[in-house]
């Protein structure tokens, strides 16, 4: 497939964050981005969908979630470790709690990242996008 044939396949699906809980938001958001919901899918191929999720900061999460998740990062160096708890996340950058729920959704392989390429995040109504959105 040449890239002019790509430039016009490209199908875009619109998820509004005030609808979904966020684990349920991701999952749809992987499926989406791994083109399961193409007749012609095959895990090894990259599909043409792109997936555009709007009010971000507005996601639901359930539970005690908020309190408890913790999210690690390490440096590499001796005491290098900082957590920060969820609910401190989305104060910060509630595009960041969707984006790592999607990354841990899709399959462990050399298409993540290209996957990852194809999902926008705004966190208001505006996306800033003049095209179709399907279904």
């Amino acid at each position: 497939m040449n890239k002019i044939e790509s430039k016009k396949n490209k199908r875009y699906f619109l998820f509004d964050s005030n609808e979904y809980v966020l684990g349920r938001l991701s999952a749809k958001a992987a499926f989406i981005l791994q083109g399961k919901n193409s007749p012609d899918y095959s895990p090894n191929k990259e599909a043409n969908n792109w997936a555009v999720v709007i009010n971000s900061a507005k996601i639901q999460i359930t539970g005690n979630k908020a309190e408890n998740k913790t999210y690690h990062r390490f440096s590499g160096y001796p005491g290098g470790i900082t957590s920060k708890k969820l609910k401190d996340l989305m104060k910060d950058d509630p595009d960041l709690v969707i984006r790592r729920s999607v990354y841990g959704m899709l399959p462990k392989n050399k298409l993540r990242n290209k996957m990852m390429k194809r999902l926008l995040i705004s966190r208001d109504a505006v996306h800033g996008l003049d095209v179709k959105f399907e279904e």
